[in-house]
């Protein structure tokens, strides 16, 4: 069975998978890996991402097996089911599956020289919002995917600080995607949207969106970005190897290998995700352990 077929049937919004591979490279076994929807289309992450871990499994000498999904439930049942090796995913969805499936982080990525980022809450331009939440309540909002960092998590996180219930608080739907939420907001689907600092300015360079059909009503605290991460039971060597690979990339390597703006990864640390664990225990998604 392929990792496509088993992916499907294990997470139902998966998309196939195209296997990169020369016959140089066709001797080793696959480095399987994953991505999560960070783009407006599966094509549009396929394009942005796939020269990336191409890059990487060319370091270890072999061939590409790259998953693209829709949700990123998908990643953490596969990296628990030994069907991905390799996953490049959003800070909550990695700590989802550390405590899933016993995911390690090998690496934090650099955007523009830094390894954090901010969440966002955005509206439509022309709403009266001198004060956030207060002017907003009774407004329409849409959250991204639960498996969100900046989309989901950070913003529920925040408001329960706050005593809000953005359930109750606002007319309240999730699930959408980040892209989906920004042409929401600016076609006036929607009052409010989730969204991070990095894709709005990816959106507005990229011409999906134009300067004023949006603005920001709230950011976050940094946050750590994404991480580069590995199944539990990966071969040592071939993880160290695929650590090596991904710091080795500098400025200049990135420029060809990597999304626009990205700039290179930092090593993890036990501690690079610890502000999202808590954000987690503290909404009831993860243990205290």
């Amino acid at each position: 069975m392929t990792l496509s077929r088993r992916l499907a049937l294990a997470s139902a919004p998966l998309l196939a998978t195209a296997v990169l591979a020369t016959p140089a490279l066709a001797q080793g076994a696959p480095l399987r890996c994953a991505v999560g929807p960070f783009q407006p289309t599966a094509g549009d992450t396929r394009r942005a991402y796939e020269p990336f871990f191409g890059h990487l499994a060319r370091a270890v000498g072999r061939p590409l097996d790259l998953t693209v999904t829709t949700d990123w439930a998908g990643i953490t049942i596969a990296l628990s089911n030994d069907q991905v090796d390799l996953a490049w995913m959003g800070p909550w969805g990695y700590v989802l599956a550390k405590h899933r499936a016993r995911a390690g982080a090998l690496a934090v990525v650099q955007y523009l020289g830094r390894p954090t980022y901010r969440a966002i809450i955005i509206a439509r331009p022309e709403l009266r919002i001198a004060r956030f939440p207060e002017d907003a309540k009774g407004m329409s909002i849409s959250f991204a995917d639960a498996g969100s960092t900046s989309g989901w998590l950070v913003p529920h996180y925040w408001f329960k600080t706050q005593g809000i219930d953005p359930r109750s608080y606002f007319r309240y739907r999730d699930g959408s995607s980040h892209a989906a939420n920004d042409l929401a907001v600016a076609n006036g689907q929607v009052d409010l949207a989730t969204d991070y600092d990095r894709n709005l300015a990816a959106m507005l360079a990229a011409g999906r969106l134009q300067e004023g059909q949006v603005k920001i009503v709230w950011r976050s605290e940094p946050l750590p970005n994404d991480a580069l991460a590995v199944r539990d039971g990966l071969d040592p060597g071939l993880k160290s190897a695929l650590r090596e690979a991904a710091l080795g990339i500098d400025a200049a390597t990135a420029s060809q290998v990597m999304p626009a703006s990205y700039t290179g990864w930092v090593a993890a640390t036990p501690d690079s995700y610890a502000t999202i664990e808590a954000a987690g225990r503290a909404l009831g998604r993860i243990g205290g352990g």
